[in-house]
């Protein structure tokens, strides 16, 4: 994200422990120790983006700071809409779930906003993380909770899955560097080409499995008694319910 995406925007990173950076042109972001004087102040949007555990001590004073229609986002995972609003002063709020590859452009984010959030508010938000991938609106914390067990926790699970893949190519002969390559490579382009096609992932299976061959060998041990299906349904469900109790 740089200054042609947002040509009039300044950004502040405020952390008590960050190196200073210099901003540049291409860069319009200011890296501080500690929140500009209030009266230079005037944010149009204050992004939370510490532990869940000092938010309480934290936004108070940052949303001081606020414009007359500033608002507060958060991606504090497990702090929810009301205790933001509790904090925020009366503005309005928006969670945010991104998940890991947000940081390379590719996440995944899910958005829920409060009944106080303008159509501009929630353009803006929805704006910021698109610069970090797919963004998706959601009704309500708990549709964001089930989100956060598909997407936000998902790449936990697709690294697993790719470690007891590549485990498995090196068990079978494939040093652990040609291992790797060969399983995030078919994963990777498998990945692309569902994105790409019209058909369903059940058409897409189908499609590399011949009667009797290789691939239906492969799916039979992999998953022919219903085992991985269920295995995926409990580790939703159980990120989930977590996701609940983090409330």
């Amino acid at each position: 994200m740089g200054q042609r995406d947002f040509p009039d925007a300044q950004f502040f990173v405020i952390d008590p422990m960050q190196e200073l950076r210099v901003s540049g042109e291409d860069n319009p972001v200011h890296y501080l120790r500690e929140p500009p004087p209030v009266e230079k102040s005037g944010f149009d949007l204050v992004i939370v983006a510490v532990k869940p555990q000092i938010v309480a001590e934290v936004l108070p004073d940052y949303v001081s700071r606020l414009s007359p229609d500033g608002f507060v986002a958060s991606i504090a995972a497990g702090c929810s809409i009301e205790r933001l609003q509790a904090l925020s002063g009366g503005a309005a709020v928006v969670r945010v779930m991104p998940n890991l590859p947000s940081a390379i452009g590719e996440g995944v984010s899910g958005l829920c906003a409060d009944n106080r959030a303008t159509t501009e508010q929630r353009a803006l938000i929805e704006r910021l993380m698109a610069a970090a991938g797919t963004t998706v609106w959601v009704a309500d914390e708990d549709i964001l909770d089930r989100l956060t067990a598909v997407a936000g926790s998902g790449p936990g699970y697709v690294f697993e899955i790719a470690r007891v893949y590549v485990d498995a190519a090196m068990q079978l002969g494939f040093s652990p560097e040609d291992a790797r390559q060969l399983v995030l490579g078919t994963m990777a382009g498998a990945i692309a080409m569902a994105q790409r096609s019209q058909s369903s992932l059940d058409q897409l299976r189908t499609s590399v499995t011949s009667k009797n061959g290789t691939t239906a060998a492969g799916l039979e041990a992999l998953n022919g008694d219903g085992t991985l299906g269920e295995r995926f349904c409990a580790t939703l469900t159980a990120a989930y319910e977590r996701a609940v109790e983090l409330r």
